[in-house]
């Protein structure tokens, strides 16, 4: 069974979704086991043999991220953002109320939303989404010598063929929404996400309101892996486990429960994400994140004016070097299973991208690129959600110089 892998899962919110491989360092042995098993469903899914014990959504590049729903404490609907769940909820009942706490293109979208969601007959719950575009995001665009619809929310471009049914039905459309979680709950704070399909089969249907949910749809028919493929994943699968299995227990549990050592391991795991590196030789990677730690304390102390304060941040130097010197042979193979879990993450994200659905461009400096999905959520039965994301391709895609995002037309 999953645990719900949120940052915020103690409230149970939607928030923010962590990466699969990073199990490994948030949960230790339980978290690495699942992430193992998790996978395995997943190649059981795509080759055919699945039990039916997951859902996969995808991650559409929508922004920003609002709620609809009904105040259970007084019955009106309301729009809201990411703040809704703030101690202070941000909550917008009445156009005066967008108009008092919002301005611009902002203001704008949810004066929008609050007109056009209350017509989907939601009577209760809350409802999350990522907002696609609004009329004055529309534009015609040719691509590669076709004619193309598109909206650009954030940084991929969604181009739908200008002749096709589903172009038609979006220049009918005030605003377009993809739903992807549920709240239900007696209070706003104590609502509880959950994750799936057939959110739009709960709504009204309105030809001003393009949505859909974002259960993954296999519209080509050709997600499916070959046996050798299915041979393949499962054999780095089977690399992973067995190192796993090594591995002792203390060496996993101890990263996830030093928070601030957690922290720092993964931002620099996550700094390499941002150079285009990935790991390719666990023992070469170890030895920068030693020397990461080493410069970053020293730099710490550096800033502290009292000599009580440099030695604090020198001491705790003197004691993650201590942990690197008794757990480098472990952390190397802590990392060769991370390795191995991004390698078999990317042959199914590979393999999912292959379903097909609207088309999907980054727009640069010199023209129009092909990108895939931004990627995937997969969710089990118990509720427990993990992305599924290229993180390569879209760090190059989010902090290359030449693709121009939706804020910067």
């Amino acid at each position: 069974m999953l645990k719900n892998f949120l940052t915020e899962a103690k409230e149970g919110k939607n928030v923010h979704l962590e990466h699969i491989e990073d199990m490994v360092f948030n949960e230790g042995v339980t978290g690495t086991r699942n992430a193992i098993l998790f996978l395995r469903n997943l190649r059981n899914m795509l080759s055919g043999s699945s039990p039916g014990s997951l859902d996969i959504t995808t991650k559409w590049d929508g922004a920003p991220a609002v709620f609809a729903g009904v105040d259970p404490a007084d019955g009106v609907f309301f729009v809201a953002k990411k703040g809704l769940f703030n101690a202070d909820p941000q909550i917008y009942k009445t156009e005066e109320d967008i108009k008092a706490k919002l301005s611009g293109e902002l203001q704008e979208k949810f004066l929008v939303a609050l007109r056009e969601f209350k017509k989907l007959g939601i009577k209760s719950g809350v409802y999350q989404g990522d907002l696609m575009f609004t009329k004055s995001d529309l534009s015609k665009e040719k691509i590669k010598g076709e004619d193309y619809l598109t909206f650009q929310p954030n940084t991929i471009v969604y181009a739908v063929p200008a002749a096709s049914p589903l172009a038609a039905k979006i220049r009918k459309a005030s605003i377009g929404v993809v739903w992807h979680t549920t709240y239900t709950g007696k209070t706003i704070q104590d609502m509880k996400a959950s994750f799936g399909k057939g959110i739009v089969n709960k709504m009204q249907s309105v030809p001003s309101v393009w949505m859909d949910d974002a259960t993954y749809k296999d519209v080509s028919g050709t997600a499916t892996f070959t046996k050798e493929e299915t041979a393949n994943l499962t054999a780095i699968l089977s690399q992973a486990g067995k190192i796993f299995q090594k591995l002792p227990a203390a060496a996993l549990n101890d990263i996830a429960g030093k928070e601030e050592f957690l922290i720092r391991l993964k931002a620099f795991n996550n700094s390499k994400v941002r150079q285009g590196k990935t790991i390719k030789n666990a023992r070469k990677h170890v030895s920068e994140l030693v020397k990461y730690f080493r410069e970053y304390y020293e730099k710490e102390a550096a800033k502290r004016k009292s000599e009580k304060g440099k030695q604090s941040q020198l001491d705790k130097m003197k004691d993650l070097m201590v942990y690197f010197d008794k757990n480098e042979k472990d952390l190397v193979k802590i990392y060769e299973v991370v390795m191995l879990l991004t390698s078999a993450k990317g042959m199914i994200v590979s393999k999912l991208n292959q379903a097909g659905s609207i088309p999907t461009f980054l727009r640069t400096t010199s023209g129009f690129r092909v990108t895939d999905q931004e990627g995937y959520v997969a969710i089990d039965k118990v509720g427990g959600a993990v992305k599924l994301i290229d993180r390569m391709e879209f760090s190059r895609a989010n902090f290359s110089p030449d693709v121009i995002k939706g804020w910067q037309k």
